[in-house]
């Protein structure tokens, strides 16, 4: 079982998902902006192992179902857990953010066995990629500055439940391919910088 982690996809894959337990420890911390910026380190690590596997040879069905299956729990942790653990931190565990934190820890582990038993169709996902939360959680956290007080907090709920519900509806949504991963990879070092060392 070890071995399979000495595949570089998936070592990759775990290099990710130790990343998110990382920031879930800083979000408990209360390190909210070190938090986000190193969990877009995760997302990368998830987009960089499926190029890593294509470009890794004579990887066998094992390697390559075990790779599978641990890539969907690393998207869990890091896009599913994570955000969640971060919003009840930030509300001093407010109901409210509980219930949004349960339904997208649902939301994201419903989407992940959906394409983990369908893939894609016609080329495409069905319903929003667990990968966009991080983007979003980004994109709020960068706006903090001009959140007059605690809307920052509900703004960020009320992201991630309009996410939650992009995951499990029909949306087609095509996957990252080309000239995106330089996009989202441009986005995440950026995003994570500024964040970091704001």
């Amino acid at each position: 079982m070890l071995k399979e982690l000495k595949d570089p996809a998936n070592g990759v894959t775990v290099a990710g998902l130790l990343i998110s337990v990382l920031s879930i420890n800083l979000a408990i911390e209360g390190r909210s902006d070190l938090a986000v910026a190193t969990a877009l380190w995760a997302l990368l690590a998830d987009h960089l192992d499926g190029v890593v596997a294509k470009w890794t040879a004579n990887r066998s069905d094992t390697t390559k179902n075990v790779g599978k299956s641990l890539d969907s729990l690393a998207d869990l942790v890091s896009a599913g857990i994570f955000p969640g653990i971060l919003l009840t931190t930030l509300s001093d565990r407010a109901p409210w953010a509980i219930v949004i934190a349960g339904v997208l820890g649902l939301a994201s582990a419903l989407r992940l066995s959906y394409f983990g038993s369908v893939g894609l169709q016609g080329g495409n996902f069905i319903g929003v990629p667990t990968t966009y939360v991080l983007p979003v959680v980004a994109a709020i956290f960068m706006l903090k500055p001009w959140f007059p007080g605690s809307l920052f907090v509900h703004a960020l709920g009320i992201s991630l439940l309009t996410v939650a519900l992009f995951h499990v509806s029909p949306l087609r949504v095509p996957p990252t391919r080309g000239a995106m991963y330089g996009v989202v990879t441009a986005y995440c070092v950026l995003s994570s910088a500024l964040l970091a060392f704001r």
